[in-house]
């Protein structure tokens, strides 16, 4: 009786159908995703046979042990690591620091800064990537780590994202540490931070799947195989006259995996921190 009741009831049969269209899309993009790792077990025969099979006839992982013998996947699988690890803990640390100044600071022209420094959101990377060249090249810092990680350090949004969070904090937990003696470090470091967790785990997986997913920037200052990262590394995979796609898809496969991880480990800090910024309004 009560399931007959809930059926005739209008709100549940839309909150039904609302869900299983909700099934129906998910079904739909997963696909690719299965496409990707049945396509990376098969041999190079079978990649392009008709009719299509979901499910390999004979699986093999033949294609990663190839991988390795092309390129120096440790190496790269560490550059990407290496690269991505750094340049999130560095954007992490940079954008909780200018949060906490432009959330929690008095100064003169506080607004006006930072409307300004909103304002490089509204700016493209492809504007600014050859003056950027340029100044690597200045530094004499291009085919180095450094090239990699310092520019994706300073972000506009990260730090947005944190002041957001940190503006609705009640200031009575600091103004207690300024009467003891604390300074705005103390205060930044042993108060600010552990409440503002959620927030600093979004930012961090958001920071995370940037820096492991550039292309562009990479491609134009690393040249050396030994500092290549895996978008890169995955990009050479495909030949001038002929692809080989199941050596392609295992380098997909390693390379979509980290992140996949990443998020599932974060997944909830990551919704909490974006209901708390007001991001999700």
């Amino acid at each position: 009786m009560i399931e007959r009741e809930k059926l005739s009831n209008p709100k549940a049969a839309t909150k039904t159908l609302f869900y299983m269209v909700l099934i129906l899309f998910s079904f739909f993009m997963i696909i690719p995703f299965l496409w990707m790792i049945s396509t990376s077990l098969k041999l190079n025969q079978y990649v392009l046979s008709i009719p299509p099979r979901l499910i390999p006839e004979k699986i093999t992982i033949t294609n990663y042990l190839r991988l390795t013998e092309i390129f120096p996947m440790t190496r790269i699988v560490f550059n990407s690591l290496f690269v991505a690890v750094t340049m999130t803990t560095g954007q992490v640390f940079v954008s909780s620091m200018a949060a906490y100044a432009f959330a929690r600071m008095k100064f003169r022209g506080k607004s006006a800064i930072f409307l300004l420094y909103l304002a490089t959101l509204m700016i493209p990377f492809q504007v600014i990537i050859t003056p950027l060249f340029i100044l690597m090249r200045y530094l004499r810092w291009t085919n180095t780590y450094q090239a990699l990680i310092f520019p994706g350090i300073f972000n506009a949004f990260g730090t947005f994202l944190l002041r957001q969070f940190l503006l609705p904090l009640p200031r009575d937990l600091e103004e207690s540490a300024f009467l003891d003696g604390a300074n705005h470090f103390m205060v930044y470091w042993r108060i600010i931070l552990p409440l503002a967790k959620p927030a600093l785990a979004t930012l961090a997986v958001l920071a995370y799947m940037e820096a492991w997913n550039s292309f562009l920037w990479p491609l134009m200052v690393i040249r050396d195989t030994g500092r290549m990262t895996l978008p890169v590394g995955l990009a050479t995979l495909h030949g001038r006259y002929l692809t080989e796609w199941n050596l392609v898809m295992a380098g997909a496969v390693i390379t979509v995996v980290p992140m996949i991880i990443v998020f599932l480990l974060a997944q909830k800090y990551f919704v909490k921190g974006i209901a708390q910024s007001g991001l999700k309004q």
